[in-house]
C-alpha cells in the first residue's frame, strides 16, 4: 500500500466522515461474519486446540501496528528471569507463502517477516511463522523440546489456538472512529479487550478508550533506548553521536509519527520520511541526494541491512527496549504455576 493511500486510509479512520458512513454495510458484514466465529469458538461448537505448553497472545484489536513486538521480546527477557524457555510464533506478515516455518538468524525476509526474523535476532529465542498458528506452535515444540512456554505475536483473533494468557495493545491512537473494517480501524468491538487479561497502553491512549477498559488492569509502555548500531558491521554509537548532522530519518513502521516524535523529544533535529509498514526497501529508497547519515528503526533494519554496504552514508538503526509498569509479573507466575506447579517467589 503506497504512503498516500495509508494515510488517506487513516484519515478515514480517524472520524465518521461520509466515506466511512459508506462503508459501513461492509462493516457490518465483517461484523457478522467475526461474530458467528467468536461465537462457535465461545459456546464450544469449534474448539480451540492446546499444544501442551502454556500460551501468551499478545495482539490487538486495531488493524496496523501498535507496539506488540516490542512487548513480545520483553516477554522472552521476563521469562527467561523466571527461569522458563520460551518460544515465539508468528503469521509472518509480508513474507512469501503460507507454510509453517522456522526463522532462523540468516533468514531472509521474504520467507520469515521482517517482524518474526527482528525477534530471531534479538532475543535469540526459537521463533516459528506460520499463518496455521496451531501447526507452527506444533513444529516449534517438536524442533525446541526444551520449550515450556510459547508467545504469540499478534493472533488475538486466532482462536483455534487456546491461550493462557491475553494482553491487548493499543496507542494513543486508541480506536479511531470506533467503527469495524473497512469503515473504520476495528477487527472486533471494543468489549473483546475486556475479555484480555490486561491492557498494555504503547504510549498515552485517549481518555474515553481507558474509562472503557477501566475493568481491565491497564499497564502503560514506554520505548527506551539510546544505542545505535550500523547497519554495515553492527559497530555502536550513542543516539547522541547524531546531534548537528540533521540525519534522516526513516520509518517504515505502523506508527511512524511515534518514532520520529521520540526522537524530536531528545532534542535531535532531522528530516522524517515515513513509509508503510512492514514497506519492502529498496536500496534507491534511501538516496536522498546528500551526505547525510540515516537512521531508521531495528524492524527496517532487517530489511535495510542487506544493501547498507552500497549505501553511500552510514545507515543506522536505534535498538528500543519496552519497559512496563506495573511489570507483568502476576501473568508470569500464573505460567509459572501452570509450568512447574507453583512459584519460586
Amino acid at each position: 500500500m503506497q504512503p498516500a493511500l495509508i494515510r488517506f486510509v487513516a484519515s478515514v479512520w480517524r472520524s465518521r466522515s461520509a466515506i466511512a458512513f459508506l462503508l459501513l454495510p461492509l462493516s457490518a458484514i465483517f461484523s457478522a461474519a467475526s461474530g458467528i466465529r467468536r461465537t462457535l469458538y465461545r459456546v464450544g461448537l469449534k474448539q480451540a486446540c492446546r499444544v501442551g505448553v502454556p500460551v501468551i497472545v499478545v495482539g490487538n484489536i486495531t488493524a496496523g501496528g501498535s507496539g506488540k513486538t516490542p512487548v513480545v521480546m520483553h516477554l522472552v527477557e521476563e521469562l527467561r528471569r523466571c527461569g522458563l524457555r520460551p518460544g515465539v510464533i508468528s503469521r509472518g506478515y509480508g513474507r512469501s507463502g503460507y507454510q509453517v516455518r522456522e526463522v532462523r538468524l540468516d533468514s531472509s525476509v521474504t520467507e520469515s517477516g521482517d517482524e518474526p526474523l527482528l525477534i530471531a535476532r534479538r532475543t535469540g529465542a526459537p521463533v516459528f511463522v506460520g499463518r496455521d498458528r496451531v501447526a507452527a506452535a506444533e513444529a516449534l515444540l517438536s524442533a525446541h523440546h526444551d520449550c515450556n512456554v510459547l508467545i504469540s505475536d499478534d493472533g488475538l483473533q486466532h482462536y483455534r489456538l487456546a491461550r493462557d494468557v491475553e494482553f491487548a495493545v493499543f496507542d494513543e491512537r486508541g480506536v479511531g472512529n470506533g467503527w469495524l473494517l473497512p469503515a473504520g480501524p476495528l477487527r472486533e468491538p471494543v468489549s473483546r479487550a475486556l475479555r484480555a487479561d490486561a491492557v498494555i497502553a504503547n504510549g498515552s491512549i485517549p481518555d474515553e478508550l481507558a474509562r472503557r477498559l477501566s475493568s481491565r488492569p491497564i499497564h502503560c509502555m514506554r520505548l527506551e533506548g539510546s544505542t545505535l548500531f550500523r547497519l554495515a558491521d553492527r559497530r555502536r554509537a550513542g543516539l547522541d553521536s547524531l546531534l548537528g548532522m540533521h540525519p534522516h530519518v526513516v520509518a517504515g513502521i505502523g506508527n511512524p509519527q511515534r518514532f520520529f516524535d521520540s526522537l524530536r523529544a531528545t532534542g535531535l533535529a532531522f528530516d522524517a520520511h515515513a513509509f508503510p509498514d512492514h514497506h519492502r526497501f529498496r536500496i534507491g529508497d534511501l538516496r536522498f541526494g546528500d551526505r547525510r547519515p540515516i537512521l531508521m528503526t531495528e524492524k527496517d533494519a532487517v530489511k535495510c541491512s542487506l544493501f547498507a554496504d552500497q549505501l553511500p552514508v552510514d545507515a543506522w538503526a536505534l535498538q528500543v527496549d519496552a519497559c512496563l509498569e506495573p511489570d507483568l509479573l502476576p501473568y508470569l507466575k500464573r505460567i509459572l504455576e501452570s509450568v512447574h506447579g507453583s512459584t519460586p517467589y
